[in-house]
């Protein structure tokens, strides 16, 4: 009973923290993780390969194992089963948030730079017709032709060596947002995360960041950037965004600049959907050809592993956010659009072309 009791404490003292959002970053956030997730991708960034892939591929395997053994007579000795089971989670549960989880209860990004998320839809106009002017201009420069879709020629790991490049760059209001030692990487489980319906994710025990590298190429910058940003220990998925794009817009290769106008072009047309369905369609016409070819590879990408299982996890991803501090779930990655308007409002950083 004692290993119920910790992890009874462990949640309660955990969710005791989040009426302390300045003491978490203070003392965590810009204190006790900065040395964390540095030591971690000193130690793990390095290796050519994912070794938090690989750790979960031998816990899975193991789990497997246990529950193999403990098969015959798994009901009559519940309690001892049950137990650890608890100890598991547990264990789980206190390097999770050890680790990286704790900075889901730091200050939000748009309070520590002084923007709001809200905005109108003149205001999501506005941001549309800016983007897709950037986003053409972008296009036409890389391509040379209109109606050719941008093609990436770049191997991963040349993606993953240029990415830090726009985090040097970060405008002023950011660049508190540091990162040093880089630790990206392709997962092993690209294939289950596109059925999955995930681009990449952060490990938050190694602190690698790991990319899917098999949905299209022009999407990985933004990609990398955003999963970067979890490194630095921001954890809404609303601000990843936001800082990703940012980072990717602001970076020297006109790819990763491509990318993120892309991402966040897309993004705009599909709130704008939100507000009134069909309004998207009047800014579409307005788009370059190769840029709609650029989303329609993603959306044929994405729906060719559409199943229940990317439902299942979406939901239970869903859950997990709304757990932890984001209440908007799975729609809080589209909430960034607003601190997009905002930011851009008050410092004038995306310029038509």
């Amino acid at each position: 009973m004692k290993k119920f009791y910790f992890l009874i404490i462990q949640i309660i003292l955990i969710k005791a923290l989040s009426f302390f959002p300045d003491f978490v970053e203070r003392f965590y956030s810009n204190g006790l993780y900065l040395y964390i997730s540095k030591i971690n991708r000193l130690l793990f960034g390095w290796i050519p390969f994912s070794l938090g892939d690989f750790a979960y591929m031998v816990i899975i395997l193991l789990v497997f194992r246990w529950l193999y053994n403990n098969r015959i007579g798994f009901f009559k000795n519940w309690k001892t089963n049950v137990l650890s089971i608890i100890s598991f989670f547990s264990i789980v549960y206190f390097l999770f948030h050890f680790l990286w989880g704790i900075n889901y209860y730091r200050i939000p990004l748009q309070e520590k730079i002084g923007i709001k998320k809200e905005y109108t839809k003149q205001q999501l106009q506005n941001l549309t017709l800016k983007l897709i002017a950037q986003t053409n201009h972008l296009q036409l420069q890389i391509t040379k032709q209109n109606y050719k879709k941008v093609v990436f020629n770049y191997v991963d790991q040349k993606m993953y060596e240029m990415a830090p490049n726009g985090y040097k760059n970060l405008p002023k209001p950011l660049s508190y947002i540091q990162y040093e030692h880089e630790s990206i990487k392709s997962s092993i489980f690209s294939l289950p995360l596109s059925y999955m319906g995930f681009g990449g994710y952060l490990n938050p025990f190694t602190n690698e960041a790991q990319v899917n590298n098999m949905k299209p190429k022009y999407t990985s910058p933004l990609t990398i950037c955003h999963e970067m940003a979890h490194q630095t220990g921001i954890a809404s998925e609303s601000d990843c965004n936001f800082i990703g794009f940012i980072a990717a817009s602001q970076n020297k290769n006109i790819y990763f600049q491509y990318s993120a106008y892309a991402f966040a072009l897309n993004y705009c047309l599909y709130n704008l959907e939100l507000m009134e369905a069909g309004s998207s369609k009047a800014y579409s016409v307005l788009i370059n050809k190769g840029v709609l070819e650029n989303f329609n590879e993603n959306k044929t990408f994405w729906k060719q592993y559409h199943s229940f299982v990317d439902t299942f996890f979406e939901y239970i991803y869903d859950s997990f956010l709304k757990i932890n501090q984001q209440k908007d779930g799975m729609e809080s990655y589209s909430k960034f659009v607003g601190l997009l308007i905002n930011y851009d409002l008050k410092h004038q950083i995306i310029h038509a072309n």
